[in-house]
């Protein structure tokens, strides 16, 4: 009796609105500052645009550490050692693949070949995505015409985005936008099959093991095809460690609060990881131009209207 009011009261708090606004704007905020952070980490351990099994090993040790520590974190939460049971392995390697492995292999390639404000405006779609697939795909929810036309107004700030060259790096590319593309429909499977498995199983374990798998995959990937990183200066540890605790915090947290509420409820929130990757990208990587002109604004508030009007009531 006491264990189920014990749940009713965490059921009660996560779902909360306040509660939910608080997570859900600090994972975003986080993984805004990402965009900034891999482009200046890029320049710390001088991997080239073309380098890509660089950006994969890169990328793989990021997971592998956040992987790690949200281990640890959910282990104390808990108050016990986090292990998978032999029915958890097939979920965690389903989430690894499309979450870790597919999305951030073309999210770090993608990232090399666009500008941060640009990359930032594009990822936007990952939350469009998320909830089509979540209405086509996997059918658990409904797709309204208001979510169709929320969704064709973030397209159309992608293409404006794109189409305007004189303020935002020039041209369309494969390497560069469609690895980007291609990384927000691995997110959005990856989200629905987070939202399905964590219904019954712990979330914070999933995140960590799925980080873990993932991480390590990339790493050793990118090593087989001549990749590798060396840290060689304290600036490379102090960045690593950012990433992984970003990554930690920011999944974790999102994954908690898809476990208690519809995908449509914590998305909405969505916008403020283009909002914050945009202004942090600007002000970071000295791309002022590119991010405060009337073009790549007006693409930003149609991508940010999208979000919001896919996800009114």
């Amino acid at each position: 009796m006491g264990e189920q009011v014990e749940k009713d009261d965490k059921n009660k708090k996560m779902t909360n609105p306040v509660i939910i606004f608080l997570i859900a704007s600090m994972c975003c905020i986080l993984w805004g500052s990402a965009f900034p952070a891999i482009k200046i980490g890029y320049k710390i351990f001088s991997i080239s645009p073309n380098d890509t099994f660089s950006q994969i090993v890169f990328a793989g040790y990021r997971f592998l550490l956040a992987g790690i520590l949200t281990i640890l974190f959910g282990s104390v939460m808990s108050k016990k050692i986090l292990i998978p049971s032999k029915e958890n392995i097939g979920m965690i390697m389903k989430v690894s693949i499309f979450q870790t492995i597919l999305q951030y292999f073309c999210f770090y390639v993608g990232i090399a070949h666009t500008a941060g404000v640009k990359g930032s405006i594009i990822s936007a779609l990952n939350v469009s995505i998320s909830i089509i697939l979540a209405s086509l795909v996997f059918h658990l929810e409904k797709l309204s015409k208001r979510k169709i036309i929320g969704s064709i107004m973030g397209f159309l700030g992608v293409v404006i985005i794109n189409l305007n060259g004189n303020s935002i790096e020039s041209g369309i590319s494969f390497l560069g936008e469609g690895m980007l593309f291609l990384s927000g429909v691995a997110y959005g499977f990856s989200s629905n099959l987070i939202k399905i498995y964590n219904k019954d199983e712990n979330p914070i374990l999933i995140s960590g093991y799925q980080f873990v798998i993932g991480g390590a995959v990339l790493i050793v990937v990118g090593y087989i095809f001549g990749g590798g990183i060396h840290f060689s200066t304290m600036s490379s540890i102090y960045l690593y460690s950012y990433l992984g605790l970003l990554s930690a915090i920011a999944y974790t947290g999102w994954a908690v609060l898809l476990k208690y509420n519809p995908v449509s409820k914590v998305s909405v929130y969505g916008f403020l990881t283009p909002t914050c990757g945009f202004i942090l990208s600007g002000i970071v990587l000295g791309e002022l131009k590119q991010a405060f002109n009337v073009f790549s604004l007006m693409a930003l508030i149609l991508v940010s209207l999208g979000i919001i009007i896919i996800n009114k009531k």
